[in-house]
């Protein structure tokens, strides 16, 4: 399918500047273009791209000014990234969509499927289970007993959800992802760990992304929650009787301990670390590798460990590098000391 130049600019609200009529049917990174590839700058890093590439299309920030002539039709828009995320939406909604269900996959008897849905080969849907409508269930998914899943889900291969708990509408999880694990519960007595049963359930309310290898552990008692609009990255840990405020999001390798209660609209970096039974407020912004070991309380932007405001983090950081040479001066100093009262007492 090809659009133009100009039906592209009409949809995401741009100017044209170049030839209107110009057709693009695939996307490319702008420093891979190709003939008949729309591609975007967003970043300055990029911007000498924008004079070698071979895409039809670019799509470009208003405020971006070129030092020399570009060969590529431009759109300008308030916003390219955003203007692009609009665009590979409208291409994933029409791509083709699977339906069926595999001679090979197993449903219960007794499971609910909804109507236009996608089961693929080797998938398991569990005793009592309801599937909604429009969900993909994809081969070597296991969907066990008395689960629910909403309407438009997608559950790519591999993915475990445990008994009982509960998917809201629109959700994703991506491959290798387990909803429902037990939670790491265990009582320590003479001679090692008693387990305690996790009877508890996860509950993923709607439009909720997880990426692959993600863990959300089901509760002790109740639920492990997560809002909705959550946006989880790959390799997230999420422990039992966790709550996750709406819309917000984390990065990869995140691991947040038990009974911890997240906010909505925070956004964690890379590999940050929560303490269990910690309060974190809403909207509250934690840089890559932070380490949190108690309660936050919202709006505001940390990093570090334990976390503190960037100007104090980095001003901190400056010093730490220069230890070694404080150290030497210090014991220098020292010695001058120790020869001064040295001096003093003879005298």
């Amino acid at each position: 399918m090809e659009f133009t130049a100009k039906q592209i600019s009409e949809f995401i609200g741009g100017k044209v500047i170049g030839d209107e009529n110009a057709t693009v049917h695939t996307f490319a990174k702008i420093e891979e273009g190709m003939p008949g590839a729309i591609s975007f700058l967003s970043n300055p890093k990029y911007t000498h791209y924008i004079y070698e590439t071979k895409s039809t299309i670019v799509i470009v920030n208003d405020d971006v000014a070129f030092e020399k002539p570009v060969a590529a039709t431009i759109i300008r828009v308030r916003d390219a990234y955003e203007s692009i995320a609009r665009l590979l939406q409208l291409y994933e909604a029409n791509k083709p969509k699977k339906t069926g269900t595999d001679s090979l996959a197993f449903v219960s008897p007794d499971a609910k499927i909804g109507n236009n849905c996608y089961i693929g080969a080797f998938a398991y849907i569990g005793s009592g289970t309801v599937v909604g409508d429009n969900t993909e269930i994809y081969p070597h998914a296991v969907i066990c007993d008395g689960v629910e899943v909403g309407n438009n889900c997608k559950i790519f291969p591999n993915v475990t959800v445990y008994d009982g708990c509960r998917l809201g509408n629109n959700v994703t999880i991506h491959a290798g992802s387990v909803i429902g694990a037990d939670g790491f519960g265990f009582a320590p007595n003479a001679d090692g760990y008693d387990k305690i049963p996790q009877i508890g359930i996860v509950t993923i309310e709607d439009n909720v992304e997880i990426g692959a290898n993600t863990c959300v552990d089901r509760s002790t008692m109740g639920s492990t929650l997560i809002r909705k609009g959550v946006k989880l990255d790959n390799l997230v840990q999420v422990a039992h009787n966790v709550e996750i405020g709406e819309n917000t999001v984390m990065s990869a390798q995140v691991g947040i301990a038990g009974s911890t209660k997240i906010g909505a609209w925070c956004m964690f970096g890379g590999q940050v670390g929560i303490a269990g039974h910690s309060k974190i407020g809403d909207k509250t912004f934690l840089g890559a590798q932070s380490g949190v070991p108690g309660n936050l309380k919202g709006n505001e932007t940390l990093i570090g460990t334990p976390p503190m405001a960037p100007r104090a983090y980095f001003k901190s950081n400056a010093i730490f590098r220069r230890l070694p040479e404080l150290y030497k001066q210090i014991n220098e100093l020292q010695k001058q000391l120790d020869e001064l009262k040295k001096k003093n007492s003879i005298c």
